[in-house]
């Protein structure tokens, strides 16, 4: 009962026990130390080698008679047929059963074990080849020809059972029935290689009119550069110029927008090139340049460089030259058209070219391409290229009216509400002036004051009145200027120094008084400096010391104490009726007041600023040693400070900390009460120390 238990059902009878694999016991290893006499790798195998049994191989058979024979063939046929039943699917066993029959010379066996084959898998092409090589061998010719027959009806894709039918027809000399084959295989429209062995084929019979008839029909079922270039060059071959020359215009009409256009364009140029028809030759690059694609045209364009090298004269040479980084820039502004560097580059390519037409025709093309956004850092690189082509109009190509369109245009085109270029309005004014045209500048610097008012506009504006000798319209410009931007002291001074060239000088100081009554200036030092310069150069001196006091009431900045001073030192008024001496003697003494009353400020109303008070005393030093006689260096020198040389922690960004040294400045008046706190700091030290004695 137990064993029926273990049984497996699918082991039959067995048990799990009874089909186990019972492993030898693995012996342990008494002693581990290495053998006296070590045996290499090469010595086991060598020896494993030489101990190898030779091969069983089965007896040859002699068959003597014919009964053996039969025995022989029957027990194969019977060993055939068995494997066959066993893997009916396998193709090498059906061969192998067929070639055996082969070789038994029973043709008839043979041809049935292969139509059995057939049977079972007619759509692998081996089978029919091997089929009809049996045939042909055996030089059953209208059985060969039986079996290729049914295999192109049913494998008619398969090229190289027609590949085989034709060859054995050609060497049976049946050309007729091999041009038959072709043609039922043509019905087909086989890739190009077919053609061109049905091609090959009459032409190795010289039937040169039925190859031409099969290229016609090639080219039809293959509309291709390539099986065009390969008719035209048939006709070459056979000595038809007329006819290849027809071939490639009929392909250029039918694949001139191709995608191998181009070796189309190459291959009808290098046949006219062949022909001696050099212009031709160019004609077909020069169109084909115009009609391809620039990307797909490299090749084309190195070729039609060599050609004309070697037939153009130096003009041409250098068109093809300029045409090839034509080629280049157009690739470039095709990939980006608003890189304006690439425009400016093929620009400037076709302004040495000298082709007005083409020229205009890329500048055109250049301005076409607007920035996308309304911002001035986009347009500055824009903005040249309608520069460049005004000039070029004027200076290059002499249009004038068409320089003006330009600049019109130019100016129509720029957003001014949002931002404008004072040089282009500049250089359309510039224009007019050189065109005698001074009604016609007015007019742009007017709209350009109107519309964008700059400084640069005014200013010019301005000097060509100027220039002109028209003042009213100065006067008229600087009071529209400084309507415009009345904070800048730069537009004030140059008004002023116009009244004052004009002897206006009461209108020069009531500029001047206005300007420094604006509530808001951008350089207010400067506009202070030229009026104070104005009234020096007009020697009233009383007037500039009025104008440093009401300077000094705004700002007690050093520069202007330290001005005041060297004023007063030099401010020798010729009119009084005093030596040169006696002059000298008030003037230092003035500037002496000016120091004073600087030192004092800083002194008391800025004690911070140590260095500018240093920096103060250091002047009036040098004014009294530069006095001479009249000096006197001792009043400084009570006043100057010591420098001490200090360290100071600072914190940087990253959140540490340095020291850094410094200079700093200690004055005579700070000297005792430093002193007195030493003094002060000793004494509670002192004290303190007493305190913890007695603890």
């Amino acid at each position: 009962m137990s064993s029926s238990k273990d049984a497996d059902p699918s082991l039959g009878y067995l048990t799990r026990k009874d089909t186990e694999v019972k492993l030898p016991r693995p012996t342990r290893v008494k002693n581990k130390t290495p053998a006296p006499i070590q045996i290499t790798a090469e010595q086991i195998l060598r020896e494993a080698r030489e101990r190898q049994e030779a091969e069983i191989r089965p007896p040859k058979q002699k068959i003597t008679d014919p009964t053996e024979l039969g025995e022989y063939r029957l027990r194969k046929r019977k060993e055939f047929e068995d494997l066959i039943r066993r893997v009916r699917w396998n193709v090498s066993v059906w061969i192998k059963y067929a070639q055996w029959e082969e070789s038994q010379k029973d043709f008839k066996r043979a041809r049935s074990v292969w139509e059995r084959a057939l049977e079972v898998d007619y759509k692998n092409h081996t089978l029919w080849l091997k089929y009809a090589e049996v045939e042909m061998k055996n030089k059953f010719i209208n059985h060969a020809r039986n079996v290729w027959d049914r295999a192109v009806t049913l494998l008619p894709r398969v090229d190289q059972l027609w590949y085989k039918y034709i060859h054995m027809e050609e060497v049976l000399g049946n050309v007729a029935g091999a041009r038959q084959v072709f043609e039922r295989w043509m019905k087909w429209m086989p890739d190009q290689q077919g053609w061109l062995s049905y091609i090959k084929f009459e032409l190795r019979y010289n039937e040169i009119e039925r190859a031409r008839g099969i290229f016609e029909r090639f080219v039809l079922c293959h509309p291709r550069v390539g099986a065009w270039i390969r008719y035209a060059k048939f006709e070459m071959k056979n000595g038809e110029v007329p006819r290849s020359r027809n071939v490639y215009e009929r392909a250029v009409e039918k694949l001139a927008d191709d995608e191998e256009a181009e070796q189309l364009f190459v291959a009808f140029a290098e046949f006219e090139e062949r022909c001696k028809e050099a212009e031709r030759a160019r004609c077909i690059y020069k169109f084909a340049l115009d009609h391809i694609p620039k990307a797909r045209a490299e090749d084309l364009y190195r070729k039609f460089v060599a050609f004309e090298k070697q037939y153009g004269d130096r003009e041409g040479i250098e068109d093809a030259i300029v045409g090839k980084r034509r080629f280049q820039y157009e690739d470039e502004v095709r990939k980006n058209p608003l890189n304006y560097d690439s425009w400016f580059d093929y620009i400037r390519l076709e302004e040495s070219v000298g082709n007005k037409g083409r020229t205009r025709e890329v500048y055109e093309r250049a301005i076409a391409n607007v920035p996308p956004a309304e911002e001035k850092r986009y347009w500055q690189r824009y903005i040249y290229l309608w520069i460049n082509y005004a000039l070029y109009e004027e200076l290059d190509a002499g249009d004038m009216e068409r320089t003006r369109d330009v600049y019109r245009e130019c100016l129509n085109q720029i957003p001014h509400q949002k931002f404008s270029f004072a040089k282009v309005w500049l250089l359309a004014a510039q224009f007019e002036i050189r065109q005698l045209n001074l009604k016609g500048a007015r007019q742009i610097l007017g709209n350009a004051i109107g519309k964008a008012p700059k400084d640069k506009i005014f200013k010019k504006y301005i000097e060509i009145e100027l220039q002109l000798g028209n003042i009213d319209r100065c006067r008229k410009l600087y009071e529209k200027y400084l309507e415009w931007s009345p904070e800048n002291c730069y537009a004030w001074s140059k008004y002023a120094e116009l009244e004052r060239s004009l002897a206006e000088t009461e209108r020069a100081r009531a500029i001047f008084e206005l300007a420094i009554a604006q509530p808001a200036l951008d350089m207010p030092e400067l506009l202070w400096k030229a009026y104070i310069d104005f009234e020096t150069a007009e020697c009233e001196f009383e007037k500039a010391r009025v104008l440093y006091e009401r300077l000094l009431d705004r700002t007690k900045h050093l520069k202007v104490w330290i001005s005041y001073a060297e004023f007063e030192a030099t401010a020798i008024d010729e009119s009084l009726e005093l030596s040169e001496q006696e002059q000298k003697e008030q003037c230092i003494k003035r500037a002496r007041r000016v120091f004073e009353e600087a030192l004092n400020y800083f002194r008391s109303s800025a004690p911070d600023l140590k260095e500018e008070r240093a920096m103060l005393l250091e002047k009036w030093l040098n004014l009294e040693a530069s006095s001479g006689e009249l000096g006197d260096v001792s009043l400084v020198q009570s006043k100057l400070p010591k420098k001490l040389k200090k360290r100071r922690q600072i914190s940087t960004e990253d959140g540490s900390s340095r020291i850094e040294e410094f200079i700093d400045y200690l004055f005579p008046e700070e000297t005792q009460t430093t002193n007195l706190k030493i003094l002060e700091a000793a004494y509670k030290w002192k004290k303190q120390k007493l305190s913890s004695a007695d603890d």
